[in-house]
């Protein structure tokens, strides 16, 4: 059975990817591709893989037990294919955020991950986005859902902390070095969420009239209604959103994400391959019809896949 890993990253549409398998589970599992979600891996599937509270992790023989055993039963049921999607186990935005560093602990985390699949993972997908345009909304986002405004110090940190995209990705390929690592950059798939699921299964997509846009980050004018007076400081970005750096800053973060794409256009070290699609709508076009207002209380879920802060 192929092993195929969406891993996000948060920020990236992943809520939406979500939504359109649960909508499509029927004619998905038709084709021989099993679809664990959020709703398989946050309910107890992976407990123990991880420490909580400062203890040892308990149960990682008990976490393989229960892989190898659920899919034994997807194979009973004719899958050949098993596609986990789940954003949360390179880490959450926001322990990026309180940290200033893109997802710090993804190696540990997915070396975790592979070893629960006997390290027969085929294939791993991870979406990227334009760095500053990535740090503004995982930053409104975790205000959003009540964490305090970083200080200009901290937003300082963010935009001339190096670690870019490449670093994330060797980690990512460190850590499970038996995996095809496929990199899509979000401009080409934010919306087409059919477009993701042909190239992590190289299957036909289930075919789709319904927009999808859920999870987005809260916009300038949600921040200020929740804030209150602490508000007073946010910048706008003349668009409607919060803009937390400096044009400086937002240049510097520019600029590793420039190095990132030449790196990865470049072969990436043989670590991993760029994802080319000549049919996706350019940025500022690509977003569905429907409520492009829909924020953080639209998510799919509240449990939680082990966090790593």
């Amino acid at each position: 059975m192929d092993i195929l890993l969406h891993v996000g990253a948060h920020r990236t549409g992943t809520t939406s990817f979500q939504r359109y398998l649960a909508d499509h589970a029927d004619p998905i599992a038709a084709q021989g591709t099993c679809v664990w979600g959020p709703r398989q891996t946050r309910g107890g599937l992976f407990a123990g893989l991880f420490p909580a509270s400062g203890m040892l992790a308990s149960g990682p023989n008990l976490v393989n037990g229960r892989v190898s055993l659920l899919m034994g039963k997807a194979r009973d049921l004719g899958a050949d294919q098993l596609l986990i999607s789940d954003e949360n186990m390179i880490g959450s935005a926001r322990h990026s955020v309180r940290s200033g560093r893109l997802f710090p602990a993804i190696g540990e985390r997915m070396a975790r991950f592979g070893a629960s699949f006997g390290g027969r993972v085929t294939q791993v997908v991870l979406t990227i986005r334009q760095t500053d345009h990535w740090w503004a909304s995982a930053l409104a986002y975790t205000v959003g859902r009540g964490h305090p405004v970083p200080d200009a110090d901290q937003i300082a940190r963010i935009a001339h902390d190096r670690r870019g995209w490449r670093d994330v990705i060797t980690d990512l390929a460190c850590a499970l070095p038996e995996a095809k690592i496929s990199i899509a950059r979000y401009d080409d798939y934010a919306g087409r969420p059919d477009a993701l699921f042909t190239q992590l299964t190289g299957r036909a997509a289930p075919a789709t009239t319904q927009g999808y846009w859920l999870n987005r980050r809260p916009d300038e004018a949600s921040l200020r209604a929740q804030m209150g007076p602490a508000a007073a400081g946010l910048r706008s970005d003349g668009l409607g959103n919060w803009h937390p750096f400096s044009d400086a800053q937002a240049a510097a973060l520019r600029e590793t994400y420039a190095d990132d794409l030449f790196w990865l256009t470049a072969g990436a070290d043989g670590l991993a391959t760029l994802t080319e699609t000549s049919t996706a709508p350019r940025a500022g076009t690509s977003w569905p019809d429907g409520d492009r207002r829909k924020g953080h209380h639209h998510d799919s879920g509240q449990r939680k896949l082990a966090q790593s802060g």
